[in-house]
């Protein structure tokens, strides 16, 4: 048989280490979505660079295919579809770069 006093300070153990676990947990969580969002802000500014270099390569060959002057559009559309997607990103930017200073300021706060 247990002693009760044993029992009890086993009991103790046992939350104590289960406590250490919660927090363990939390941490490694947190630290997980941090680095989940900063590569689907990655991601999304990838996208939006290749889509507007897509879009204007498409517009840029269709007038090119039309027109017949192949090489013209096909540049000044192309360039315009980078500048395009170089702009999206940007703003995109700012805006990862607001929400991350309202966290900052929410944490300070508290």
């Amino acid at each position: 048989m247990i002693d009760p006093a044993e029992k009890e300070r086993l009991a103790r153990l046992e939350r104590r280490i289960s406590n250490l676990k919660k927090t363990d947990q939390a941490a490694a969580k947190a630290h997980q979505d941090e680095h989940y969002s900063q590569a689907q802000l990655a991601w999304r500014m990838v996208i939006e660079l290749v889509a507007g270099l897509m879009i204007g390569f498409g517009i840029g060959y269709t007038l090119d295919l039309w027109m017949g002057t192949l090489p013209l559009f096909l540049v000044l559309f192309i360039l315009l579809g980078f500048a395009a997607g170089v702009r999206v990103m940007m703003r995109s930017a700012k805006e990862a770069q607001a929400q991350q200073a309202a966290a900052a300021a929410d944490e300070t706060r508290d």
